[in-house]
């Protein structure tokens, strides 16, 4: 089965170029569909953050690797596959992220943290509920630690 969608809004703002580090602080604005009522918002500045799923827009389907290989291309680090990864070299292109929501605008959604580019399409969003995160210990290989230790960096 093929699902087909459409983007509810795009990243307005933030960054301008895809940086693998240096999200930290970043600030941009989910803009919804302007055909949407204002109450598909109702209730969301109660939230602290947001579950977006975003559309990696500037990676072309040619990226997509399906097969294992190092972590940015580093032999440091063990080749692993494809959905061991969480960048453009995936299947659809789809990324998840757990934004900060600073406030609510009409359809504007001001965000923090998210690394997604100005322009990029935003194909769903909810509030991130704790309840709903992992259940357990999380466990995890050394290098996504060693890999990211930038990522939230201030540039």
């Amino acid at each position: 089965m093929t699902l087909q969608i459409e983007p509810i809004g795009t990243v307005v703002g933030g960054r301008k170029e895809v940086a693998d580090d240096y999200w930290g602080g970043v600030q941009s604005i989910i803009r919804l569909n302007a055909a949407y009522p204002l109450d598909v918002v109702r209730g969301l500045e109660e939230f602290s953050h947001l579950l977006v799923t975003w559309h990696f827009s500037k990676a072309s389907p040619d990226d997509v690797a399906l097969h294992a290989r190092s972590p940015r291309n580093d032999p440091r680090w063990e080749p692993s596959g494809t959905f061991a990864h969480r960048n453009h070299r995936r299947p659809n292109q789809l990324a998840t992220s757990f934004p900060r929501l600073i406030k609510v605008d009409g359809l504007d959604l001001h965000v923090a943290d998210l690394d997604a580019v100005d322009g990029t399409p935003v194909y769903d969003l909810a509030p991130y509920f704790q309840e709903m995160g992992p259940r357990g210990d999380v466990r995890e290989p050394e290098w996504p630690g060693e890999m990211l230790k930038d990522y939230w960096a201030s540039n």
